[in-house]
């Protein structure tokens, strides 16, 4: 499964992103995806999972109520929508898929494959 990830950039503190991640070479609804997190120094951490269907989401608390997983089969996408965006959301972005569902869906090990990663910046 190749994934790749794209949308981040430079945004105002409160401002607003969608990042996509398109997957291909294997049938993407049968695949769970997730999107994780890193600042520099400091290691890769969950923000949001899908199941296969779409019929679970899981996020990580400080963007509960702020970012939206969601997914579009017929495109083989993953879509991260981020609103209300706070400078402490400035990381690279990754975006990762793992057949079915992962062991642990908060757990980066337990993904299988991984996208190359987009910067998003907020700007205080």
């Amino acid at each position: 499964v190749q994934l790749q990830a794209s949308g981040g950039g430079l945004v105002q503190a409160g401002g607003s992103l969608r990042l996509s991640c398109v997957t291909s070479g294997r049938t993407f609804s049968s695949y769970a995806m997730g999107w994780f997190r890193r600042v520099p120094g400091k290691e890769r951490e969950f923000v949001a999972a899908i199941s296969y269907n779409g019929d679970r989401t899981y996020y990580e608390d400080s963007v509960k109520g702020r970012f939206t997983i969601s997914r579009d089969n017929a495109k083989s996408t993953v879509y991260l929508e981020m609103t209300s965006l706070k400078p402490e959301d400035t990381a690279v972005y990754y975006c990762a898929a793992d057949l079915l569902r992962p062991r642990d869906w908060y757990k980066e090990a337990d993904y299988e494959y991984w996208g190359q990663g987009t910067q998003v910046t907020v700007s205080s």
